[in-house]
């Protein structure tokens, strides 16, 4: 079993930055490809970025420029620094991460950022 707890959201102004971090710990070994989604109020749940073992990233348009999302495989941590926050940045953000040992990913519980205009 793989527990993922995230940390850093909060309330921050338009323009500001936010550091989430999500600690992986368990069965660590069964973690590969890592990614952070987002949900709004009455929204979907979308992706925002994800990094794969290897250290390859990928983002969602809406994000591109303007966050990074890294890893620290001997921490089994992951994290997303967050700039030049907008208003529509405004969500709860979720740590995910695929398992090498089952079919199902595992999930945090979530963390809530709040973008003020």
């Amino acid at each position: 079993q793989v527990q993922l707890v995230e940390s850093g959201g909060g309330l921050v102004q338009a323009g500001g930055s936010l550091r989430l971090s999500c600690a992986a710990s368990g069965d660590t070994v069964c973690i590969s490809t890592m990614r952070w989604y987002r949900q709004a109020p009455g929204m979907e749940r979308e992706l925002v970025a994800a990094i794969t073992s290897g250290g390859s990233t990928q983002y969602a348009d809406s994000v591109k420029g303007r966050f990074t999302i890294s890893r620290d495989g001997a921490k089994n941590s992951l994290s997303l620094q967050m700039s030049s926050l907008k208003p529509e940045d405004t969500a709860v953000y979720y740590c995910n991460s695929d398992s090498l040992c089952r079919s199902q990913g595992y999930w945090g519980q979530g963390t809530q950022v709040t973008v003020s205009s």
